[in-house]
């Protein structure tokens, strides 16, 4: 067997004396696709922050190619051929793609920087990503997440890497671009690069590696090779016990004519050309899915509903009262109040440098104030209460909330969310990039929620979450709903052949 191209002997890291990692002894090799599987909180994110040159280790050593490193910043591991794309994108919105993709070094003529080759660069790795459409001179904040996740793949392949690490990188892709992504790891594989996948979808990693190590709470658990273990024992090594069944159980179903007056109910809702007249309603008690392939107006829809959007049209009905909140803080404050659990929880969910006390806090400061002041004991209460109900992990509410495993952060949004006691729940797709014991705490919150009568409007880019958790699945497709399956009918099959507007029994 070939020598480790990175190697780990008893590293450990600790923040403020909490273990993130603790003596794990860990290798891949080159010409390998190498998944790296863990609960969030487990110590994966550590793992690769150190490979990474963003971490230093507090013990033990990291050798490159036999050679013992130690990386003092980004840049010098990336300049030793170690490549890292995080789950947070590195991205700066407000510069061109072309100038992210080569930021770090820039094409130079005469001592300035060559725009025409700058910009040619970028059409170059753009096509090999199969994103021909990315205008290399757009500013990054005009893509999609998902565009802007297949420039920071660009941006990572210009740095011609030895070893990638690939930290959630399909989260946020459309299935076209994720099969991209597969396609082009099976090329580096070929070349000899090692490439280690972070990923929460057991699908994925089935599919693309050929060697798993699990984390389990700062510890390397096993590694071992992909097909030596089911997929059953691979989740019980990465929680530390059986597996619950995934999905909580469902309530028989209602039949229509007795479900009553909804709580939300839509009809003819327009917005420019991305809402063409959407029906809809959700009844006190329900989880109603939006289904659909991804950019059919979902995320749209949840935006308009929470008043984010302007000039809307149709008619809309919320708690008995027609029309549509004007703004997220009337969305919020109504008498029928709103939530909102939005896409992207580092930009859009949380405020990153401010302690986790402050973050839960945010939505929700008139109910815990007396006059214009913020009472402390309610403060404290709202903060532990919020953290209980979540089970979030966290040393102290103080700390800065980017401190926190990307699951826990994103129980930090819902949390927040939930200290306003909304009527309505809008989730735009809260479990992308979470692991499979968090997945299992928001279902369960989210059945719990609508047993206490609230109405629940889901998005999710996953058939398997919608199938389990929905009561009902309105499929969206060029912006209007054109099936609802519930019942028998809400099965992978039907929901594949309405997100693609096909009849698959006409067919």
């Amino acid at each position: 067997m070939s020598q480790p191209i990175v190697e780990y002997r008893g590293i450990s890291k600790y923040f403020a004396g909490v273990r993130a990692l603790e003596k794990v002894d860990f290798s891949c090799r080159a010409g390998s696709i190498h998944g790296v599987l863990g609960e969030n909180g487990a110590g994966k994110s550590t793992l690769i922050k150190i490979m990474a040159g963003v971490l230093r280790p507090d013990a033990g050593e990291m050798l490159l190619d036999g050679r013992p490193v130690s990386f003092a910043e980004p840049q010098a591991a990336a300049d030793a051929g170690i490549v890292c794309m995080f789950q947070e994108l590195s991205l700066v919105p407000d510069l061109s793609v072309a100038d992210n993709i080569s930021i770090a070094r820039p094409p130079r003529r005469f001592g300035l920087i060559d725009r025409r080759a700058q910009v040619a660069r970028a059409e170059a790795l753009l096509a090999r990503v199969r994103c021909e459409d990315i205008d290399p001179n757009a500013l990054v904040r005009e893509l999609s997440l998902s565009r802007r996740q297949m420039v920071e793949i660009a941006k990572a392949l210009g740095r011609d890497p030895k070893v990638l690490i690939l930290d959630e990188a399909t989260s946020a892709l459309t299935a076209r671009d994720v099969q991209t992504v597969y396609d082009l790891l099976a090329e580096l594989k070929a070349q000899g690069v090692a490439s280690l996948f972070i990923s929460h979808r057991m699908h994925e990693v089935d599919q693309l590696c050929d060697t798993l190590s699990v984390f389990r709470n700062g510890r390397h658990i096993e590694t071992f090779a992909k097909g030596d273990k089911s997929e059953r024992d691979i989740v019980r090594l990465m929680i530390g016990r059986d597996v619950e069944a995934q999905f909580p159980p469902k309530p028989a179903p209602v039949p229509a004519a007795e479900r009553g007056a909804p709580l939300l109910s839509v009809q003819g809702l327009a917005w420019q050309n991305r809402l063409n007249g959407i029906d809809l309603a959700v009844h006190p008690g329900e989880i109603v899915g939006l289904g659909g392939l991804d950019g059919q107006g979902q995320k749209e829809l949840l935006l308009a509903l929470f008043g984010v959007l302007r000039d809307v049209e149709g008619a809309v009905v919320i708690g008995g009262r027609k029309g549509i909140p004007g703004s997220p803080a009337a969305a919020r404050s109504g008498r029928t109040r709103i939530a909102l659990v939005p896409e992207d929880r580092k930009t859009e969910g949380l405020m990153l440098a401010m302690p986790i006390a402050d973050n839960l806090l945010a939505a929700s400061f008139a109910r815990i104030s007396r006059g214009p002041f913020i009472d402390p004991a309610r403060a404290r209460k709202a903060v532990d209460d919020g953290i209980e109900r979540l089970r979030i992990k966290t040393g102290s509410a103080s700390d800065p909330v980017m401190t926190l495993s990307g699951g826990n952060q994103q129980k930090v949004v819902i949390a927040k969310w939930l200290m306003i006691d909304p009527d309505i729940v809008l989730l735009n797709d809260p479990t992308r990039g979470i692991d499979v014991g968090t997945k299992q705490e928001i279902y369960r919150l989210m059945r719990e929620l609508a047993n206490a009568g609230k109405a629940i409007l889901f998005y999710s880019s996953d058939y398997a979450e919608l199938i389990g958790c929905c009561d009902r699945v309105s499929v969206l497709y060029g912006g209007r709903v054109v099936s609802e399956k519930e019942g028998d009918q809400l099965t992978e099959e039907g929901l594949i052949a309405a997100s693609l507007n096909i009849d698959v029994e006409a067919a």
